[in-house]
Parts: structure tokens; C-alpha cells; sequence
């Protein structure tokens, strides 16, 4: 567990994870509305190079970023609007792990069976307007999270 004190310290936690993204990545990021997930997503989009706005992609889904503007190709998927899981086989999301990373909010909308060796980052907000973040990460995370 833990404890992010404000917005800079989740993005700085996220430009630390998304330094350690290599291709076939998958991060699952859970929490309430407002629990600090687009900004944790923006932080591991900043790790990997990528200076530019990054808009929250509730309302397009799949918001996808390609070298040279981060280092490895990444999609930032928001499920949170699809109510058939048969939406999801549209968008193709096995594919994008082929040679990129994937960070996926509300990944409840996809089978567990997707998100095996993946890291799942859960944030809460708590009565102090700090973030609780808890995590499991799966064994190909082993020798990259925690971090030290």
C-alpha cells in the first residue's frame, strides 16, 4: 500500500511505473470517479516520453500513443461507457499488445482472464484527500514492482 499525499504524487508514481512499461504490458487501474486514474495514466504516459496533453479517453475509449512521442506504442483505454462486452472483441485490444502496453480503466468491463500477469492498481480516495493505492501485479511485474 500506499499513500499519495496529492496530484504530484500520483503523477510522479506514474512517470516511475510508466518508465518500467515494456511491450505486452497490462495495467488495470480501478477505482471511484475522481480517485486519481487519468492522472496516474498521464504520469506513466509522461515515463514514457510523451509531453503532451493527455485527455481523459472516457468518451473515444482508445486513445493511442506511438513512438517517437513515447518509447514504446501504448493505448490508454477507458471502458467505462461499454455495457456489451462483445463492444470490447471491436476494439481489437489483443492486438495492441503485440509490441505495446495497455492502461485500462474500469477493467471490470473485461474478463479476469485478460488481465493475468498484469499489474492491478486500485486507488481510493480517503477522508484525508489522499490516495490509498493497492496493488497486485502479476509474475511478469516480479522484478519491476514494487518499486525500490
Amino acid at each position: 500500500m500506499l499513500i499519495l499525499e496529492d496530484e504530484q504524487a500520483t503523477l510522479n508514481l506514474g512517470r516511475a511505473l510508466g518508465a518500467l512499461l515494456r511491450a505486452g504490458d497490462k495495467v488495470a487501474l480501478t477505482g471511484t470517479l475522481g480517485a486519481g486514474k487519468t492522472t496516474l495514466a498521464r504520469g506513466m504516459l509522461a515515463g514514457l516520453g510523451y509531453s503532451g496533453e493527455v485527455p481523459s479517453p472516457t468518451f473515444a475509449i482508445v486513445q493511442q500513443y506511438e513512438p517517437p512521442e513515447t518509447g514504446i506504442p501504448v493505448a490508454h483505454v477507458d471502458l467505462y461507457r461499454i455495457e456489451d462486452p462483445e463492444e470490447i472483441l471491436e476494439l481489437g485490444l489483443e492486438d495492441m499488445l503485440i509490441d505495446g502496453a495497455m492502461i485500462v480503466e474500469w477493467p471490470d468491463r473485461m474478463p479476469d482472464s485478460f488481465w493475468k500477469d498484469a499489474i492491478n492498481i486500485d486507488l481510493e480516495i480517503t477522508g484525508e484527500g489522499n490516495r490509498r493505492l493497492t496493488w497486485q501485479a502479476g509474475d511478469a511485474w516480479n522484478d519491476r514492482w514494487p518499486l525500490t
